[in-house]
């Protein structure tokens, strides 16, 4: 049997991609193993349905923890008997080339965003440099590389000469889930509801700018549900703005859970700026989430959310991330219906076919290529 590791920093039970690849390669008949991190309460109440390992981390961030992770991914991936070699970003990619050239084994990338151009590593010149010569220095050697948009895949192109296949993060088929009730969330049902939600959180995704909105527009109410760097910040405008009856915050949970408080909303919000090239070139997992929900997406005007958007008419773009532009936009959903029934049930007619049940089959040409070459 073909044994496939995939291997990533973030926490596995959460990274909705990984799992959907995971789940798709397993089907094609490989034994699957997931290898990440433990950390906090990562993979307490979500069962992974594979095999994993979990490293438990003296450091949890910052260049030691990279360190050391690496380190002990790399060993980890020469002493046990895998056949094919998943890196999942940047972060877990010298480990696996090294291994998949000691081991003589066929090694996959998947870039899930442009690495060397996120916002936590610009102006950090020392991080950048050595993240981006790893980058320069394996890249052009890889021979099955993966990434989430076409934007991406084309910066790749022009830097290295690769051309990645383009898979995109779209979201499951959320027909079958049943939203909780505006009973259970206490919000009344004259309220636009409006949800930010996912695992990354983060400066410069327009989070701040989202509360000010919502304390300059009347019968609108927010849920904030996951993770991210900067929920702290959040929490304590929404209480100097006294606005604790209508921002509520959910911590992050397993994807069937979090898409019923996202079926439940009236629109979702994806308000990434354009302050770093990995936003620019980005299609953020929750605009596919909230299309799977069958509901509208405020977003901002990056080329490919905005092209995303466009097309398939399900929502409203933004030309700059401020409070009044975000509040116009909430206003106009509350107060036109018609319109917002007819965003609704264009984001359905979008769920149809955007949606990880057809995506996915590119996921099983790229790998049975790969088993092709490789193993017969």
């Amino acid at each position: 049997m073909i044994r496939v590791a995939f291997s990533v920093t973030n926490c596995i039970c959460y990274d909705q991609r990984v799992l959907k690849m995971a789940e798709t390669v397993s089907n094609l008949g490989c034994n699957i193993t997931l290898i990440g991190r433990r950390s906090g309460d990562c993979c307490i109440d979500n069962i992974v349905p594979f095999k994993t390992r979990r490293f438990k981390m003296i450091f949890h961030k910052g260049f030691l923890f990279y360190m050391f992770f690496n380190i002990r991914l790399l060993f980890h991936l020469l002493f046990h008997n895998y056949t094919v070699l998943v890196a999942n970003d940047l972060d877990t990619l010298l480990p696996n080339y090294l291994a998949s050239k000691i081991k003589h084994l066929p090694l996959v990338y998947d870039s899930h965003e442009y690495f060397t151009g996120v916002p936590e590593i610009q102006g950090r010149l020392f991080v950048k440099r050595v993240w981006t010569a790893i980058e320069k220095r394996i890249f052009p050697r890889l021979k099955f590389v993966i990434t989430v948009s076409e934007s991406i895949a084309s910066k790749y192109k022009e830097e290295y000469g690769i051309l990645p296949h383009v898979i995109r993060n779209y979201a499951r088929s959320a027909a079958n889930i049943r939203p909780v009730s505006r009973d259970q969330l206490g919000i009344s049902e004259e309220h636009l509801l409006l949800i930010l939600q996912g695992a990354g959180i983060n400066i410069d995704r327009g989070g701040e700018e989202l509360i000010e909105a919502i304390g300059r527009t009347e019968n609108v109410s927010l849920l904030i549900l996951g993770s991210g760097d900067i929920l702290h910040t959040l929490k304590e405008k929404v209480s100097i703005l006294n606005l604790s009856h209508r921002v509520r915050f959910l911590p992050r949970m397993p994807w069937i859970e979090m898409m019923r408080y996202t079926k439940a909303s009236d629109a979702g919000v994806a308000l990434d700026k354009d302050t770093n090239p990995n936003y620019r070139f980005s299609l953020p997992n929750k605009l596919f989430d909230y299309i799977s929900a069958g509901i509208p997406v405020i977003a901002s005007g990056l080329p490919e959310v905005a092209a995303m958007i466009n097309k398939l008419r399900c929502g409203i773009i933004i030309h700059e991330v401020n409070p009044d532009e975000i509040s116009k936009a909430a206003k106009k959903l509350k107060d036109d219906r018609n319109m917002l029934n007819k965003l609704k049930q264009n984001a359905v007619i979008a769920s149809q076919s955007v949606n990880w049940e057809n995506e996915k089959m590119k996921v099983i040409e790229v790998y049975k290529n790969l088993i092709n070459r490789v193993y017969k």
